[in-house]
C-alpha cells in the first residue's frame, strides 16, 4: 500500500508502512522495532515489525487492570498496575522474572513509572510527592527532597522517561519537570494538554487534538504539525524508532517519518 500523508509543515510527511488488524486496546513498542499489542481478552502479544508473533502473554489479568507497560529496555519489559502499586517483569519470551510490589516497602500512592537508565525503576510517589528510584525488589535507592518544598507548583505527572542523563516528569496540567539522574532539579516547560508524550534525544514530542508537537530543550521553536484525517478518533499515538503508530478500532497503523 502506498500513500502518503503530507503534514501542513514543510518537508515533512508521513508514509504509511504497513496494519496490524486487530481489536487491540493498548500498545508499545521498543527500541528493537518490536511491537507489544494488548487485545480486548487481555492477551499480550510481542510482534516484530512485519507483524510476526514472537511471544504471547495470557496472564495479564493476575494483578488486575494493567495500566501501562515500559518497553524501553527489550529484554526486561514492565507492565504496571496501578491499582495494585505492582510491575511484572517479563523477559524477552514474555516470561514472568519477577514482581514488584510497592506496597511491601510502604509505597501505596504510584499513578506512573518509567524504566531508569541503569536497569532500576523512577516512580512518583504521590503521597511523599517524591521522585524515587527503586530496586527490583522495590527497596527505595535515592529520592529527590519533597516536592512541596522543592517546587512552587507540585506535579501529579501521567508519564516519566528517562532519556539521556535527564528524568522528564509531564503533567498535562501543569507541563515538563525536568530533572538529571542525581534528582536536582533543572527545568519546567509549560507546554499543557499533550497526550502520548515523548523524548528523543532532547525533542519533546506530544500530541494535542490534531496536532503534533515538537520542542527541542533549551530553544525558543515549537513546531506544531497538523495531522492527516487517519489520526481522527484514535485510541493512541506514538512516536518512536522514526517512525508513528496509530491505534485505531481497527487496528494499528505504522507510518515511517520523512
Amino acid at each position: 500500500m502506498s500513500i502518503q500523508f503530507a503534514f501542513a509543515q514543510k518537508d515533512s510527511s508521513l508514509q504509511f508502512l504497513k496494519s496490524i488488524p486487530g481489536n487491540f486496546s493498548y500498545f508499545t513498542v521498543d527500541n528493537l522495532d518490536n511491537i507489544y499489542l494488548l487485545n480486548n481478552n487481555n492477551q499480550l502479544k510481542k510482534v516484530n515489525i512485519n507483524g510476526d508473533s514472537t511471544g504471547i502473554f495470557n496472564d495479564v489479568r493476575r494483578f488486575g487492570t494493567l495500566s501501562t507497560i515500559d518497553a524501553s529496555n527489550p529484554l526486561k519489559l514492565l507492565l504496571f498496575y496501578k491499582d495494585f502499586s505492582t510491575i511484572v517483569v517479563l523477559d524477552r519470551s514474555l516470561n514472568v522474572l519477577n514482581t514488584i510490589d510497592f506496597r511491601k516497602q510502604g509505597i501505596f500512592n504510584v499513578n506512573t513509572f518509567a524504566a531508569s537508565y541503569d536497569n532500576n525503576v523512577w516512580i512518583f510517589d504521590e503521597g511523599e510527592s517524591k521522585l524515587k528510584k527503586v530496586d527490583d525488589n522495590g527497596a527505595v535507592l535515592s529520592e529527590t527532597v519533597d516536592f512541596r518544598i522543592l517546587l512552587d507548583s507540585v506535579p501529579s505527572p501521567t508519564q516519566i522517561i528517562d532519556r539521556d542523563e535527564y528524568v522528564y516528569l509531564y503533567d498535562p496540567e501543569k507541563g515538563f519537570y525536568i530533572f538529571d539522574h542525581y534528582g536536582t532539579f533543572k527545568n519546567r516547560i509549560p507546554f499543557l494538554h499533550w497526550n502520548n508524550v515523548d523524548v528523543i534525544t532532547k525533542d519533546l514530542f506530544g500530541f494535542n487534538q490534531s496536532t503534533l508537537c515538537k520542542y527541542q530543550v533549551g530553544s525558543l521553536n515549537l513546531i506544531e504539525y497538523t495531522l492527516p484525517a487517519v489520526f481522527d478518533k484514535s485510541l493512541q499515538v506514538k512516536t518512536g524508532n522514526n517512525k508513528v503508530y496509530v491505534l485505531k478500532p481497527e487496528g494499528l497503523l505504522i507510518f515511517s517519518v520523512k
